[in-house]
């Protein structure tokens, strides 16, 4: 396994999709490369983030689908996204790429000009511990780094096995903060059977499943409305 491992962090090395900054590139400033997206893609195509991107499935799967995107995963597990950004070689995906980096650093990756308009994050660790929910994904915390970036009409999809992160994300944030419902669900297979965006399986979605989990799904915008 640490062979496998060492192995996936030097190709993610040779990779042209991959992007690595240090710490001490985003750590209290904006790398070099915020705002400037558009020129790795050689377009100005949306931007869609997935967070947490895990092996990268959900990343790789979209960009397929709509090659008029543009498509970034991003986690801190290289050894993990390397599937996600080999795949992308070998299907000559060009509007795909990789960050390693943590998400507490995204509002240093990304400025408004990069038109970031839809955020994935599938299945995040739903932080279940007492005190922990400043660090869920979805928490207003959160919300608000990616708010310091992304295009005012942006759009959040939450997929989880997690019903506790579900409910916390639409009863104690989404709603407090008047944030309009676009989709919910606490069973994808029943309301949306045969959605192509939602059957998508990442490789912990697999993993609930065969424990029987149900999969919720939840999508909003992540400014208020105006009116």
């Amino acid at each position: 396994m640490a062979k496998n491992k060492l192995r996936r962090f030097a190709e993610n090395e040779t990779f042209p999709n991959v992007f690595q900054p240090l710490y001490s590139d985003v750590l209290g400033k904006d790398y070099d490369r915020k705002g400037n997206w558009k020129d790795f893609f050689g377009n100005d195509h949306p931007l869609t983030l997935e967070l947490g991107c895990g092996k990268g499935e959900y990343t790789v799967a979209l960009a397929a689908m709509y090659p008029q995107r543009n498509f970034m995963g991003l986690d801190i597990k290289g050894a993990r996204f390397w599937r996600g950004a080999k795949s992308a070689q070998e299907q000559g995906l060009t509007n795909v790429a990789f960050i390693r980096t943590r998400i507490h650093f995204v509002s240093s990756l990304f400025a408004p000009s990069d038109s970031v308009e839809e955020f994935w994050i599938t299945f995040p660790d739903p932080q279940p511990r007492e005190g922990k929910a400043s660090k869920r994904l979805t928490s207003p915390e959160f919300l608000d780094r990616y708010r310091k970036f992304a295009l005012p009409h942006a759009i959040v999809n939450l997929k989880t096995d997690s019903r506790e992160l579900y409910d916390y994300t639409l009863e104690e944030v989404v709603k407090v903060q008047g944030l309009e419902v676009l989709s919910s669900s606490t069973d994808v297979d029943k309301d949306f059977p045969g959605d192509p965006l939602l059957n998508i399986r990442t490789f912990y979605e697999k993993i609930w499943r065969k424990e029987n989990k149900k999969i919720n799904y939840l999508r909003f915008r992540l400014n208020p409305s105006e009116s």
